[in-house]
């Protein structure tokens, strides 16, 4: 008995040891995660990079820095054609097909590039390209080796035959890496502003070729112009070989082609015998198979291309058709007209001087200067986000153009989804800009400090944004840098969109080609130069989505050429968690299509086909608008002056910019 006694006591003893192991367990998980956070909150401010970080993409603990495009060529550059040997073209050709990046340019373009890139030497041991400079040509090596280098540590030799250099003809940015030629180097080059050229020339005089041609078709003849020019966006170009039979009588198809090089013979089979009656010839600029687009998809002739060189097609299928031909060319104007309203709002403030202002707390650090809460001096029952803004840097960067843009843009805006601008000043050395302050703090320090968020959640947020998307878009106004770091929440905890710096109003129908935006964010079109709309904002709103749910970008690498290359492979190629479900999935990937006339939001049922999709079934929009739903995060703001939802930020060390005295700010 006394053995069975003394046995008892030891599992006694060992069950209260094991419960006060588990209970220690518990207080040093409690440690780490608070350490983690203090840590990220530590990373998201100051950068750093850990020699142990992971290649695989983890949820995002530093903010996603913008590009500072320049503005758009204003006039296309004149191109000059130099020559060179077959075997100089063959080897640029190949270099640049077997480049991630360029490889996804046309062959047109690819042409073009060819002709117009001229030969540059380098001596053995010099500096092609240095790290840290900022750079504008792009190179393809033919003779010579070169090493490339980071940091002062040797990482590779490359041989003839490759790219070096390509992000920067795409934007202004500083080279990553040093390039040495290690022999004697003959290479060939092309800049930024001929690069743009060729990609703006290409694209414009596309669009203006296939516009002409549907002009001259029935069925679209009456179409207004923006639609002309979304049809010609999907066109697909086909080759056929002669002989080719692109239409067989009898057989169904959906499909409309316009003949764009080449000829085609008209037959049609003679009943009760194998022979086939000539009809006629068509060339260049006709068409054929538009019954198809009206439903009827039984063919009634043979047509057979007829040329010795082929027959090349433009092509357009019938669901594509139908997808937009609706009421593309009308303005949605669910909004009443707020000018006037917002003009009575800002008289509040119309004598006030910006030495009225009181700062008290840093919210945040841009890429221009800094964000400010502020009090007027003598109403301590409210408080006001002050931007302030280096005029010498935004004109060292080229981007006066994007600052009063987003002056006029921000300034204009009535809709409770964005941060509203209620006046602007200036002196010697900043320009200044006084906005409602959101202070439940960013979205992405949220979703930084959760990890990520669950499908209510998200849905929510994303649901706020396409209401500002609605507002902004039925005013051709696209905005371009969509990203949990612009998404602020106020005291009630919805979201608002802020930083409209890479803003733009667009005239119907037309597109802009400044690269900018974020990286992991970017359109596959933008990253291609070929022009962009609202349907890019599509693009980021389905990227936005899959982060918020898992806590990181779906196109993520180690530098941004990686990322822009991993974004051309296409959203199908990124393998969602099964934690997405999967009517978010559909509904990411109907956002992320590669072609922007077929994303969903921008064809003929509009922005409102993304609030009719599954994944937002039984979501109260009504209460959205009328601010009645509850958000799923509810912010705790005690004061009109707590800043407890933003990090702290170091105090301002930078010496004080110098005067801008150039005088473009006069309108500001």
């Amino acid at each position: 008995m006394g053995t069975l006694r003394e046995l008892q006591e030891l599992l006694r003893v060992k069950d209260e040891k094991i419960t006060e192991l588990e209970a220690l367990l518990c207080r040093r998980d409690a440690e780490i995660q608070e350490l983690r956070s203090h840590l990220d909150k530590f990373l998201s401010v100051l950068p750093f990079k850990s020699p142990l970080t992971p290649t695989k993409p983890r949820p995002r603990k530093q903010r996603a820095q913008g590009i500072f495009a320049e503005p758009p060529l204003q006039e296309l550059a004149t191109l000059t054609v130099v020559d060179k040997s077959d075997r100089s073209r063959d080897l640029i050709k190949a270099a640049i097909l077997d480049n991630d990046f360029m490889k996804n340019l046309e062959l047109t373009q690819i042409r073009e590039i060819v002709d117009c890139m001229y030969p540059v030497t380098f001596s053995a041991g010099s500096t092609i390209i240095r790290e840290g400079d900022v750079g504008s040509i792009v190179y393809v090596m033919e003779e010579g080796k070169v090493e490339v280098s980071r940091d002062g540590k040797y990482l590779s030799t490359l041989a003839p035959g490759k790219v070096l250099g390509e992000l920067a003809i795409l934007y202004n940015c500083k080279w990553t890496a040093t390039i040495t030629a290690a022999t004697d180097c003959q290479l060939w080059a092309i800049d930024r502003q001929c690069f743009q050229t060729i990609m703006m020339r290409t694209g414009l005089s596309r669009q203006a070729e296939y516009t002409d041609f549907l002009k001259s078709v029935p069925i679209f003849k009456n179409l207004p112009e923006e639609t002309l020019i979304k049809i010609s966006d999907v066109l697909e170009e086909t080759f056929y070989n002669n002989g080719d039979y692109i239409i067989r009588q009898g057989a169904r198809g959906d499909t409309f082609f316009i003949i764009s090089k080449g000829q085609v013979r008209v037959t049609i089979k003679q009943p009760d015998t194998p022979e086939e009656k000539y009809i006629r010839t068509l060339s260049k600029g006709d068409f054929f198979g538009e019954k198809a687009l009206q439903g009827d998809d039984l063919r009634t002739a043979n047509i057979i291309a007829d040329d010795p060189e082929g027959v090349s097609c433009l092509v357009i299928d019938r669901e594509t058709f139908n997808q937009l031909i609706s009421s593309l060319d009308e303005i949605r104007t669910r909004y009443k007209d707020e000018l006037v309203e917002r003009r009575r709002l800002n008289e509040e403030f119309r004598d006030l001087r910006l030495q009225d202002l009181r700062p008290l707390a840093t919210l945040g650090v841009g890429g221009f200067g800094r964000v400010e809460l502020v009090q007027i001096v003598g109403d301590s029952s409210r408080s006001f986000a002050l931007k302030q803004m280096k005029k010498a840097q935004i004109v060292e960067t080229r981007q006066q153009q994007h600052i009063m843009s987003e002056k006029r843009i921000m300034g204009e805006a009535d809709c409770d989804f964005v941060v509203k601008l209620f006046k602007t000043f200036k002196d010697r050395k900043y320009l200044y800009m006084l906005m409602e302050a959101c202070l439940g703090g960013e979205l992405w320090t949220v979703l930084r400090d959760k990890g990520h968020f669950d499908d209510g959640t998200t849905r929510f947020y994303t649901a706020c944004v396409v209401e500002a998307f609605d507002y902004l878009h039925s005013r051709n106004i696209i905005y371009r840098d969509l990203k949990p770091e612009n998404l602020l929440l106020d005291s009630q905890g919805y979201v608002k969109l802020v930083d409209f710096g890479f803003a733009k109003r667009l005239d119907h129908g037309r597109k802009t080609w400044t690269f900018c935006g974020t990286p992991e964010y970017v359109a596959p079109e933008v990253i291609l130069n070929k022009g962009h709309d609202i349907s890019a904002d599509y693009w980021s709103l389905g990227v936005l989505m899959f982060e918020l749910l898992t806590g990181t970008p779906p196109f993520t690498g180690g530098d941004p050429m990686k990322t822009y290359n991993i974004i051309l492979k296409g959203i199908d190629a990124i393998e969602f968690p099964r934690s997405i479900t999967r009517n978010a999935t559909a509904l990411i990937k109907k956002l992320c299509r590669d072609n922007p006339a077929e994303r969903l939001g921008y064809q003929k049922g509009g922005i409102s086909e993304i609030q009719k999709h599954k994944w937002f079934d039984g979501f109260n929009w009504e209460g959205l608008r009328s601010r009645t739903l509850e958000p799923p995060i509810m912010p705790r703001v005690q004061s009109a002056t707590d800043t407890t939802n933003f990090d702290e930020y170091p105090p301002d060390s930078d010496p004080p910019p110098p005067d801008d005295l150039s005088g473009w700010d006069n309108d500001f």
